[in-house]
């Protein structure tokens, strides 16, 4: 895999390091991650959960497949559209 460079930027353009995305993540969205797992997503080495790549796209205001390059398949798939919405009633 490679690195998400997407990812970093948006990260880097919001001046967050990766601690502050892990801290805002766990505050905003109830998702708890380590610095180093979340270290690995951006390096392409860990392909994040459902779960986790929603609520990192909806911390950037992006699409996951922005991100993370979620087949389109997976917007059709029940389990997204629930996590989905649930994080858009979360960002209200």
């Amino acid at each position: 895999m490679r690195r998400r460079e997407k990812l970093i930027s948006f990260r880097k353009g919001k001046n967050w390091s990766q601690q502050d995305v892990v801290d805002l993540l766990k505050l905003r969205y109830d998702v708890s991650i380590t610095e180093s797992y979340y270290g690995m997503i951006e390096q392409g080495v860990r392909m994040p959960s459902l779960t986790v790549a929603i609520a990192v796209s909806h911390l950037f205001q992006v699409e996951p497949s922005v991100l993370f390059g979620v087949p389109r398949r997976k917007a059709h798939d029940p389990n997204f559209s629930k996590i989905r919405n649930g994080f858009d009633k979360r960002d209200e």
